[in-house]
Parts: structure tokens; C-alpha cells; sequence
């Protein structure tokens, strides 16, 4: 975090624009991870499944997957969030 020295008092605390991106990434991943639990991608098939073992760690395998979605360039939402991002964040800097 930053610190606006252009504002009267302590100052007013600003995200850096490296956390904002890795923020909007992380919403990203989260979104995807969700999406991918709802399309089954990974569901065990029913003979020969890992059994209920298997299903509380395929949150963690869909998680792995969407972070590396994300990483590889995701679908664009990233971007898009950290540029929503920044003009909330100009818009509150201007007040």
C-alpha cells in the first residue's frame, strides 16, 4: 500500500497496482475453480472412484487448474476487473 502524500491528515492509503492485478487474478481463479466444479471436470466415474476421499480434494485439483488457467491468460476477466479497479480506486482519490 501506498501512502497519497498529496492528502491533508495521515494520508489517504492507496493499493499498489501489482496488488490490484494480483487481486483481480485471484477473483479470476475463483470464479474459474467454481466453473469448473459445475461443468464435473474430474468427477470420479463410479466403479473404481477414489470415493469420499477423492471427492473432499477435487476443490484443490479445481482450484491448481483454474490458478493455472489463469496464469496461461484466463478468460479476460482479470484484466477487466483490475481495470474496474483502478477507475473506482482514481474515482475515490478524486473526492
Amino acid at each position: 500500500m501506498l501512502v497519497d502524500p498529496g492528502r491533508s491528515g495521515t494520508g489517504l492509503l492507496m493499493p499498489d497496482r501489482a496488488q490490484l492485478h494480483e487481486k483481480a487474478k485471484e477473483l479470476e481463479t475463483a470464479f474459474l475453480s467454481e466453473m469448473l466444479a459445475h461443468t464435473s471436470l474430474g468427477k470420479a466415474p463410479e466403479s473404481f472412484g477414489g470415493g469420499v476421499g477423492e471427492d473432499q480434494f477435487a476443490s484443490y485439483l479445481r482450484a491448481a487448474q483454474a490458478k493455472l488457467i489463469v496464469d496461461k491468460g484466463g478468460l479476460g476477466l482479470a484484466q477487466t476487473i483490475f481495470e474496474s479497479l483502478l477507475k473506482a480506486q482514481e474515482k475515490q482519490n478524486d473526492r
